[in-house]
Parts: C-alpha cells; sequence; structure tokens
C-alpha cells in the first residue's frame, strides 16, 4: 500500500502511545516464565509482542486479553509444553534471540522460525555463547533462522560481551536463570537493561564496565506492571514537534530508561526544547511525560558512546538533521546494517531522492544541500522505522510525499495514522 502524507502546519495536543515494545516482551516472557498469575496493563500492541505471545501459547500458557489489561497465568520453573510445530517469531528479533536463551535450558527440542526478514538477520551473536553454556543449538548454514534447540545440561559461563547487544546480554542471562550458580556477563558499552531491571538482578560497576549476575534465585514470580509508552514510537513525534512551527506536545508516562532516552540527549544537544515532568518509577523503570516545543535545531557531533543507545532512533534524528543548520553526519552505527532492513542504505536512497548530497560510509552516512520541492514516492523497504521516519519527513514537505508499504507499521505501532490525525493541524 501507497501511504500518501501532505504538508502539517503545526501539531498541538496530548499523546498516550502504545506500551514499550522492549518491555512488553520481557513482561511477556517473564510471565510466562513465572508460577501463577501476572497482570500487565497498556502492552504494546504490536506485531513483534503478538510474535512473542503466540510462541508462548505454544509452550502452554494461557493469556486472558481484556479491554486494557491482559492476564498470563505462567508455566513455572521448566513447567513449559513442548510445542507441536516450530515457534514463528514472525519479524521479531528479539522474540527469536531471548527466547533462544530460556528454550535452551528445557527438557524438549524446538524449533525457531521467522518471516523473510528475520530469517537474513544475523543469529551467531546468541549462538556462540549459548554454546559456551552447553547448550546444543543450531542455525542454518547462514547463522540465521531456522534455530533448532535440543535439550542439555546447561553450564554457567563469565562472559564478555563482543557485540553490543541488549538482545545477546539478555538471551544468556535468561539461560542463567535456571542454574544455581551464578551466570555473569559484563558490557564495556552500555545496552538497554529492562532485563536485569525487571527481574532485579545483581549488577556491580568494575571501573571498566558492568557486570550482571543471573541465577535461579533470580527467577521470575508472578508480577503486575502497567507498561510505560514507547521512547522509539515517542521520538517520531518528538522531532515532528521540534520542527514544526508554533508546535507544542505533550506525551504522557513514557518510558525513561537512561539506556534509552540517548534521543533524548541528542536532541538536546541540537538546541531542542524538551523537557521531563511527572517523574516516577514502576518496576524499577523510570517513566514520566515529555512536554515538546519548536525549536531552532542545530546539527552536533554525535558520540561514539552513545550510538548503542539511540540505534534505532537513528533515522527519524537524520530528519531533525536535515532541518538544522549545518550538515547532518552519523559514524559508528554499522548495526544499523542488520536491522529490518540495511538501514543506512534505505536511508541514502531515500534521501538521494529529495536531491540532497548524500555520503554513505560502511558505519553511516553524511547529509547536506538542500532539499527538492516534487513530491517524492519514499521506499519502507519493508522496515517500519523506515516508514515512519519517512512519513514524519513527508509531512514536514510542502509538497508533501508518499511512502510505499507503509502497512509494515504495525509491526510495532499499528495506530501511528491515527495518532499523528490527532494532533495534526
Amino acid at each position: 500500500m501507497i501511504k500518501e502524507f501532505t504538508s502539517i502546519n503545526r501539531v498541538n495536543g496530548e499523546l498516550i502511545l502504545p506500551g514499550d515494545k522492549s518491555i512488553s516482551h520481557r513482561a511477556v516472557m517473564f510471565g510466562s516464565m513465572a508460577d501463577g498469575v501476572s497482570v500487565i496493563g497498556n502492552l504494546s500492541t504490536s506485531e513483534d509482542v503478538k510474535s512473542t505471545m503466540n510462541c508462548f501459547k505454544e509452550l502452554g500458557c494461557e493469556f486472558e486479553i481484556g479491554e486494557s489489561i491482559i492476564k498470563i497465568k505462567g508455566k513455572g520453573f521448566k513447567g513449559f509444553n513442548k510445542p507441536k510445530k516450530s515457534l514463528d517469531c514472525g519479524n521479531s528479533g528479539t522474540t527469536a534471540r531471548l527466547i533462544s536463551g530460556i528454550l535452551a535450558a528445557q527438557d524438549f527440542e524446538t524449533e525457531l522460525i521467522g518471516d523473510e526478514s528475520l530469517s537474513k538477520r544475523p543469529m551467531m551473536r546468541i549462538v556462540e555463547p549459548l554454546r559456551k553454556m552447553n547448550a546444543k543449538i543450531f542455525t542454518s548454514d547462514k547463522a540465521t533462522l531456522p534455530i533448532k534447540i535440543n535439550p542439555s545440561a546447561l553450564n554457567p559461563i563469565n562472559y564478555e560481551m563482543t557485540v553490543a547487544s541488549a538482545q545477546v546480554k539478555s538471551s544468556i542471562l535468561l539461560a542463567g536463570l535456571h542454574l544455581v550458580d551464578e551466570t555473569i556477563v559484563t558490557e564495556k558499552v552500555f545496552t538497554r537493561n529492562h532485563t536485569e531491571k525487571m527481574l532485579g538482578l545483581k549488577t556491580v560497576d568494575t571501573g571498566n564496565g558492568v557486570s550482571i549476575y543471573s541465577s535461579k534465585k533470580k527467577y521470575p514470580i508472578h508480577f503486575q506492571i502497567n507498561v510505560p509508552s514507547d521512547i522509539s514510537t515517542a521520538s517520531f513525534f518528538i522531532v515532528l514537534t521540534l520542527l514544526l512551527p508554533d508546535s507544542e506536545l505533550v506525551l504522557k508516562n513514557v518510558s525513561l530508561n537512561p539506556t534509552r532516552t540517548g534521543v533524548l540527549r541528542v536532541l538536546k544537544n541540537m538546541s531542542g526544547d524538551i523537557q521531563i515532568l511527572n517523574k516516577r518509577s514502576e518496576m524499577n523503570e523510570e517513566t514520566g511525560d515529555i512536554l515538546i516545543r519548536s525549536s531552532r535545531l542545530k546539527n552536533v557531533e554525535i558520540d561514539k558512546s552513545i550510538i548503542p543507545n539511540i540505534i534505532d532512533e537513528i533515522p527519524v534524528i537524520s530528519v531533525a538533521g536535515i532541518f538544522a543548520e549545518g550538515n547532518f553526519q552519523i559514524n559508528n552505527a554499522e548495526e544499523l546494517r542488520y536491522k529490518e532492513c540495511d538501514r543506512i542504505s534505505a536511508l541514502c536512497e531515500n534521501y538521494k531522492k529529495l536531491g540532497l548530497k548524500v555520503d554513505e560510509f560502511n558505519d553511516g552516512f553524511s547529509l547536506s544541500g538542500g532539499i527538492s520541492s516534487k513530491n517524492v514516492l519514499f521506499e519502507s523497504f519493508g522496515d517500519h522505522r523506515i516508514a515512519m521516519t519517512f512519513a514524519v519527513l513527508s509531512s514536514l514537505l510542502k509538497s508533501g510525499g508518499r511512502v510505499e508499504d507503509f502497512d509494515c507499521v504495525k509491526i510495532s505501532n499499528p495506530d501511528f495514522l491515527g495518532q499523528l490525525r490527532s494532533i495534526s493541524f
């Protein structure tokens, strides 16, 4: 489906966005692992989180879905049923990578599959550390899905991360929850810490990184949580508000986990008028309201240390960059090439259609020059974040713009268009 976007004059109002996708995945997983009934409010309605739910249904968990909450009847320690068919992770890398750590500790064999896009994404990054734990786990010849996991007796490990990935870290820690002795994961580049926060895992600053400790004594028990809104989803509306004149927007109850707020730090450094209101905490997760007002932005150098923290937001940050004073450049972001599509290539190809001068690097790109006034058909490449990025850009252009295969936004935010309409003038 090609979706056409017309120019928006300004935005104003309040938005309550869907639950954070990363926290939602983990809430479903931990509720399914726990013994008893867990209650989750504001769960993400994304297709990715539905994939996680479907996998755990196949493992024998029961879900009661209401208007505003879901209840999960978990299976308890190593209580999952052997699935009758392959577990389909859809488009969700989080599902495939995190559930691998859980399944490696079970007493039955399983197979993980996914859609065409997910089946191209690298999986050795979780397979190698799980094999160090004695997991019997196998990929395709291309080190991708399908993944086959056979039962084995796992061993704890002391593992130093070789790639900055919260998914890899979480997979190891979740496997470690099934062992009496502690598994330790040390990371020098800090990544999303929802797993360790929500489970209450011990973390120690070693002076040369952070070590996280996982063992059976931290196996999840049933809980209740109201999932805060997704800051990655919020970033599209933040950038739109900053760039439109006479605009002001409040985003309610957004996740403010410090490993996720890099996008706010970058946009503030670019002179964005962004304020945090009503800060609070739930299940060790910081939340609050975000007030955004129109701003004159200036491009700044983006430090390599913050890249893992903003990896999902770089596409929409680049939109801010082309309207900001000076030239935009991002480096040290090669991980963008291994998302739902090669996002570096996708961004560069689309920006060239606008007449911008685009220089593409192995680990990033730079943008300079003026924007043409023609109405452009942008390609989403089946990637939800690319689709929403160019929806925002199209809304900022006087000529508007079109986005091909826009339906892919359902992977993370099915109601994006309704949210956009509700604040647009």
